[in-house]
């Protein structure tokens, strides 16, 4: 058996599948054998090595039979807020410790087997369920009831949240792809922090169900991956209308990785794939306070688009700043309202000794919930308390509006817009702990598109001090990740960031 199976990434281990040179019971005994050498990291939560063989054996047949597919037979993990049934979901969380599901969430009936009785999924191979920030709240990964996940780069460092163990794993090369959702940035950043690649694509295109909801109007969910052509076979298995979800966008299925190879109109060569393409620079995302490393990363990235036939346009977003306050008021005030249902009564934690039922709501909330989560519980109760709710929750949606707006200005200008992940590359864990409002603050480049739903993506485009990952972040119009996606797969065919491997997970 080959002895650098964890190097590949999906498309490349799709393609040794199909040509019959290994199987996936070899490969997905390989990474469970890296897994196992790697728990250090504190990537996973759960590892089901007997369910994950008895999948890789399916997927052997299945070819056996006969079928092909890039997907079939490759490993994966699932960021722990989506619910399976042969695996506990804690969603990070003491509330959740031991928690079954009776039923699979939509993305993992489609990346896996598929639904019982139904249509057959993509068959990948699920390894376990990955760590993540209490009910994805985070953007450090230091907020998981089981234990921060270390940054394959530098272990002093956070990953990034929440979907930091998702990143990790793939950045260490324990799997070649995971899950993960974003709501104000978890998929981006952290893909930024470990130098993968993740996208969020635009609200609706993956079904919620089976997702446990933070903030219901932002949460999506996306892939992690080595490049964007293995987020283009993943997204395309995972999206699609799902009428379970009543935000689900009715639209048909896409091959978002046919789109990959397609040509630009007006391309001139194949030197030249983005001819054409105008990729539109905000003010705003380029701010004096930017850490020069990260600006030094991002200007050498942009010069390789422009030597792809790209067009860099000065555009503006002046709402930026805003996008802090009315997130922060948002989706607090969602989760306030998701989270009303843990208490005690229908499923998870419950406090051992009570006087009465108002005492067993207060201890089994005080309990369960960690910090972050009580944190952001209180302001969200606040906030739509009576008296307070047009003065913050309605201004916030006002302004929400506006923010999509100023989008919708800059996309008569340009096709992408381009800019930085967060401010500076990942930080030493622990320095923000006491001050969480500076976490926030670094959310300030993911959160405008998440407020209007766009669809945005991390892309490795270098590294800043210390040799730490910087990510580029490319945001599109509704609908249109096909651009984003091949714009990256254009960018990566021409550099080789995303191949890099953290020192210590390289062989």
């Amino acid at each position: 058996m080959a002895t650098n199976l964890h190097t590949l990434g999906v498309a490349e281990l799709g393609r040794l599948l199909d040509a019959g040179e290994a199987s996936s019971v070899e490969i997905t005994s390989h990474l469970l054998a890296r897994v196992a050498k790697h728990e250090q990291l504190g990537a996973f939560l759960c590892v089901d090595a007997e369910g994950a063989l008895a999948a890789a054996r399916a997927a052997d047949a299945r070819r056996a039979a006969g079928e092909r597919g890039l997907l079939l037979g490759v490993p994966l993990a699932h960021k722990d807020v989506f619910v399976t049934a042969a695996l506990p979901t804690t969603a990070g969380s003491r509330m959740l410790a031991g928690y079954a599901s009776p039923f699979d969430a939509t993305v993992v009936e489609r990346l896996g087997p598929g639904e019982p009785g139904g249509t057959p999924g993509a068959g990948m191979v699920t390894l376990g369920k990955l760590n993540c920030d209490e009910f994805a709240m985070g953007s450090t990964n230091e907020n998981s009831a089981f234990g921060r996940v270390a940054n394959p780069w530098d272990a002093t460092r956070v990953p990034g949240g929440s979907s930091g163990g998702s990143a990790a794993a793939v950045a260490a090369r324990l799997l070649p792809a995971a899950t993960g959702t974003d709501t104000g940035g978890s998929i981006r950043q952290p893909a930024s922090f470990t130098g993968v690649t993740g996208i969020k694509p635009t609200y609706g295109v993956c079904s919620r169900h089976g997702m446990i909801a933070f903030a219901s109007s932002l949460d999506q969910a996306g892939p992690f991956a080595r490049s964007a052509e293995d987020c283009a076979l993943l997204l395309s298995a995972m999206s699609g209308f799902d009428a379970r979800d009543s935000t689900s966008a009715e639209r048909p299925p896409q091959d978002f990785h046919a789109a990959l190879s397609r040509v630009r109109e007006g391309a001139s060569s194949a030197a030249r794939p983005l001819a054409g393409l105008r990729i539109g620079l905000p003010a705003e995302f380029f701010p004096a306070a930017l850490a020069p490393d990260v600006d030094a990363a991002l200007r050498a990235a942009l010069r390789e688009f422009e030597a792809l036939g790209a067009t860099l346009v000065d555009v503006s977003l002046p709402r930026t700043e805003l996008s802090i306050p009315v997130y922060y008021i948002i989706a607090p005030a969602e989760a306030s309202s998701n989270l009303s249902r843990f208490d005690g009564v229908k499923f998870g934690h419950r406090a051992a000794h009570f006087a009465d039922l108002q005492d067993m709501y207060r201890k089994t909330r005080a309990e369960g919930f960690g910090a972050e989560v009580k944190r952001r519980i209180m302001i969200g109760t606040y906030v739509l308390s009576h008296g307070y709710y047009d003065a913050y929750y309605l201004q916030a949606q006002k302004l929400r509006r506006m923010i999509a707006d100023d989008f919708q200005a800059c996309f008569t200008q340009c096709d992408v817009i381009a800019g930085p992940v967060a401010p500076s590359v990942a930080w030493p864990a622990g320095t923000q702990s006491a001050d969480p409002v500076a976490a926030y603050l670094a959310d300030i480049f993911t959160l405008p598109a998440s407020l209007a739903g766009l669809p945005g993506m991390s892309v490795p485009a270098g590294f800043g001090d210390a040799g730490l990952p910087v990510g580029l972040q490319l945001i599109g119009n509704y609908f249109d990740e096909g651009t984003l996606l091949h714009a990256a797969h254009a960018f990566q065919q021409a550099t080789d960031w995303h191949r890099q491997a953290p020192k210590g997970f390289d062989a």
